[in-house]
């Protein structure tokens, strides 16, 4: 199989939140219009659609806005891609990904491009009242649906001193999750975000290049919303929403996400006889040089993507329909 050099353009999409005055780059945007290659007429899944960033440079090249669907469960990002869109004709969702993707695969509906770029957006880090920094005091909420019950204050102040150090050692990764765990409830009530960063930096003292308290933010936004196991749940089904010859393409942030997704690609990738996906990324693709001095968000970003195989008349399997070879980071 030949390997295709990729050719990053320059594009620096951003948007701006007029309210908040929050700029929103699309992280990694040159590697997934590398990988999805969106051709004219092509249909187009958007799982975590943000403020449009990614989605509005692969319909410029789709010209097929009827064909698009955007998701995000985040109201303020719906009603920013409601401004940016509705107009247009796209199907926008305001919903999590997880059950957005049973709902298309019980009405049959197959993409031939889906993206799924995991985690928060650098609005949600960057407006204090969500809560989700750890550097501007706020609520403790890390909310990605306003409207669940659910926030990271809950669970500070609510669970057992054992359940919040597993969470903390599961979710953050974090060696001093007992010590940890055991602050936080001898400072209850803990309501804000400096509040809880200031506890946790209490367990590590001296200077460190990171923040201290950042796997257990980290850890909280991740229980608080689910993440894992909405990713865990989601990934068979979104090989049920490709096309055949479909590119599905993956963006995450931290080594539980791409640990998952890179077990899950492997699993259902490569030569063997039962293969459903071929791999496009044999190894993740990350920001360059020139993307992280714009866009820091990109430094802890990993790209993986796969294209589905699709089997023709005589029993040949292709992964692109086709279409000329994709690219292999």
């Amino acid at each position: 199989m030949q390997k295709t050099k990729i050719t990053k353009t320059k594009t620096k999409t951003m948007l701006k939140d007029t309210k908040n005055q929050q700029v929103h780059i699309p992280v990694l945007l040159s590697n997934v219009l590398a990988v999805l290659e969106p051709k004219e007429g092509e249909s187009y899944l958007d799982l975590t659609a943000g403020y449009g960033g990614h989605a509005e440079a692969i319909l410029q090249l789709t010209k097929n806005p009827k064909e698009a669907v955007l998701v995000d469960r985040d109201q303020t990002a719906v009603e920013e891609l409601k401004k940016k869109f509705s107009d247009q004709g796209v199907e926008i969702i305001k919903s999590d990904f997880y059950s957005t993707s049973k709902k298309l695969v019980s009405e049959s509906r197959q993409f031939d491009m889906i993206l799924a770029d995991l985690g928060v957006s650098s609005p949600h880090l960057n407006i204090a009242s969500r809560g989700f920094s750890l550097r501007q005091d706020g609520p403790l909420d890390m909310r990605m649906d306003q409207e669940q019950t659910l926030t990271a204050r809950t669970i500070v102040n609510s669970y057992s001193e054992s359940d919040l150090a597993n969470l903390i050692k599961q979710y953050g990764e974090d060696p001093k999750y007992r010590q940890i765990a055991r602050q936080i409830v001898r400072n209850r009530p803990v309501n804000t975000t400096s509040e809880l960063a200031n506890i946790v930096a209490s367990v590590w003292p001296g200077y460190h290049k990171v923040h201290p308290a950042t796997r257990t933010f980290q850890a909280l936004r991740i229980a608080v919303n689910g993440e894992l196991e909405q990713l865990s749940d989601s990934l068979p089904l979104w090989v049920k929403l490709l096309a055949p010859g479909g590119r599905l393409t993956v963006i995450s942030f931290h080594s539980l996400e791409d640990r998952a997704v890179k077990h899950f690609f492997r699993d259902h990738g490569g030569n063997t006889y039962d293969s459903s996906l071929r791999l496009i990324t044999k190894r993740p693709a990350t920001g360059d040089k020139q993307e992280l001095v714009f866009n820091p968000r990109a430094r802890s970003a990993k790209l993986r993507a796969v294209a589905k195989i699709k089997i023709n008349r005589k029993g040949n399997a292709h992964a692109n329909s086709g279409k000329k070879q994709l690219p292999i980071l």
